[in-house]
């Protein structure tokens, strides 16, 4: 196997069947759709107080990201197999399509009901993009090239995250929050043109090019997307019953919700076991070592990563009673940490075709940032606060690159976009209890906390408005303010605790390592021991 040199260049050139034009246009297009649709989640998270103000509707706002998120969940693995039965071009430009004309509508919405239904309709859209443009990517380049592409891709992520929070902020001062909705529709048709003209359909969808239009879409799993959106629903609203409504976990409103969610979620497996002829989800896929463990991984990456990103604010505006601007500071370093980790992945993974010891590092990188979290205190000095996340950063991207990477490898290529798709389907169901559990447990812990601080007349109307505003703290006397402070203080160590152990548990799965070739299409083969001696690819 070839080994990258000091005159290599830095982006690869493109496969032989396609001109070096075709390629740069090819992810030209790919990277426009990423880089909008983290300016798009960002801008509207911007502006979700603006447009509950705006629509009198303010109760409901937090739907209008519960929804895209919702959608964005359910129909992440349908798209992997919709990329074998319809092919890579029609599915990415009905992604485009659903997802642009969601967020057109968006803009015209006139109650938070209508705005709460094209989010979702947007969302749909949103998951093929995460999707496709991940599986057109893998067709497009070798295995050993592949992580350098998935580093500039999160490098535009970021990018586009970075970019669309303070652009939604002006957007709603000035012109209004509609136009945050409507300015991204050049962006989407740009994109779309491009990948209409540029984007090859592998081996597997030309094979099948005499197939009716009726007996492709009989083969797409409704029955198994139907049950996973109900059980995510049930069980979102179940822990808004409980974080945001302040509802007990006995409240049959809870309990009930969450229940259902489960049944929900086991009739989805039984579905994809047993009664869907293609399962979006095949569960015979995460039986094999990697590819299951890289799912869990993937999942407990999630959780961890949203937990922290979601609790860590808390802790400066709640705990040390900052402002929410210096909260936001703290943060910069773990982006920073990931865009040195998927560029350094991509770079590392090219040049030596492998991943499994950088894997490791990374995992370790997110039990020391999470070990330090743990031990924050009054006396933590400044420089520790803000550097603390920086390594939590460059492991999330160097893990979520090396794990995209074992688990393409790992399975037949004809699989990949099914592969693809469990992987940003136990990531995204991550994101969404990575934030919503986590606020369960510390809503739980503090009230303990406060109630254990806080007695006498007029103590549960004051536990109460605590509970509901961190701004309200700022208006107790002084020795009510440090009895709250400290009890959230206490709250967010024991998360930070937890996810000490799941840095722990995330840093012992058995992924096994692969060779990378670097020819688009070789296969790959798996290395016996992770200090193995690289095996040659088709000798």
């Amino acid at each position: 196997m070839s080994t990258a040199t000091e005159t290599t260049p830095l982006v690869p050139k493109p496969p032989a069947e396609a001109t070096r034009r075709d390629f740069v246009l090819l992810m030209t297009g790919i990277w426009s759709l990423v880089f909008i649709a983290s300016l798009d989640a960002t801008i509207v998270a911007t502006l979700i107080s603006t447009i509950g103000s705006s629509l009198e509707s303010m109760q409901l706002s937090s739907w209008i990201g519960t929804s895209y998120l919702l959608s964005l969940c359910a129909f992440t693995p349908l798209y992997g197999r919709l990329a074998n039965i319809l092919g890579r071009r029609p599915s990415i430009l009905f992604a485009v399509m659903l997802f642009g004309v969601g967020t057109v509508l968006c803009g015209f919405a006139r109650s938070m009901s209508q705005l709460i239904a094209f989010r979702a309709l947007a969302g749909i859209g949103g998951s093929g993009i995460t999707i496709l443009t991940s599986v057109i990517t893998s067709d497009s380049v070798s295995l050993k090239d592949r992580g350098l592409y998935q580093g500039f891709t999160n490098l535009l992520f970021g990018l586009g995250g970075a970019i669309g929070a303070p652009l939604g902020g002006w957007l709603g001062d000035t012109i209004g929050w509609r136009a945050a909705f409507m300015c991204q529709s050049p962006f989407l048709i740009f994109g779309l043109g491009l990948l209409y003209l540029k984007v090859r359909e592998p081996e597997l969808v030309l094979a099948a090019a005499g197939t009716s239009i009726s007996a492709k879409l009989k083969r797409i799993d409704y029955a198994g997307s139907a049950s996973l959106m109900l059980a995510l629903l049930t069980s979102l609203v179940g822990m808004s019953f409980k974080t945001s409504a302040g509802y007990e976990w006995e409240d049959p409103r809870v309990w009930g919700l969450l229940t259902t969610g489960v049944v929900l979620a086991c009739l989805f497996v039984l579905i994809e076991l047993k009664f869907a002829v293609e399962p979006g989800m095949p569960i015979s896929m995460l039986k094999r070592r990697t590819s299951g463990f890289v799912a869990l991984n993937n999942f407990l990456l999630a959780v961890l990563t949203f937990s922290t990103v979601y609790n860590t604010p808390l802790y400066f505006t709640a705990a040390r009673l900052r402002t929410s601007a210096n909260a936001g500071a703290h943060l910069i370093s773990n982006s920073v940490g990931v865009s040195i980790g998927s560029l350094f992945a991509g770079w590392y993974m090219r040049k030596t075709g492998r991943y499994w010891q950088l894997q490791a590092v990374a995992c370790l990188c997110i039990v020391s940032a999470n070990l330090t979290l743990a031990s924050w205190n009054a006396d933590t000095p400044e420089w520790i606060l803000y550097l603390t996340l920086m390594p939590s950063g460059f492991g999330f991207a160097a893990t979520l690159t090396t794990t995209l990477l074992a688990l393409i490898a790992s399975v037949p290529r004809d699989d990949i976009p099914l592969a693809t798709g469990i992987s940003y389907l136990f990531r995204t169901t991550g994101q969404v209890l990575g934030v919503s559990l986590s606020a369960a447990l510390t809503q739980t812990l503090l009230a303990r906390n406060l109630r254990a601080r806080i007695v006498g007349e007029g103590a549960e109307d004051t536990i109460a408005k605590i509970l509901a505003s961190t701004a309200y703290i700022h208006t107790l006397p002084e020795d009510l303010q440090h009895k709250a402070s400290e009890s959230w203080a206490l709250a967010l160590r024991t998360v930070f605790y937890c996810q000490i152990a799941l840095s722990l548990f995330l840093s012992a799965l058995p992924i096994e390592e692969y060779a990378l070739p670097d020819t688009v299409g070789a296969a790959p083969v798996k290395r016996t021991t992770p200090d193995a001696e690289a095996i040659r690819v088709n000798e």
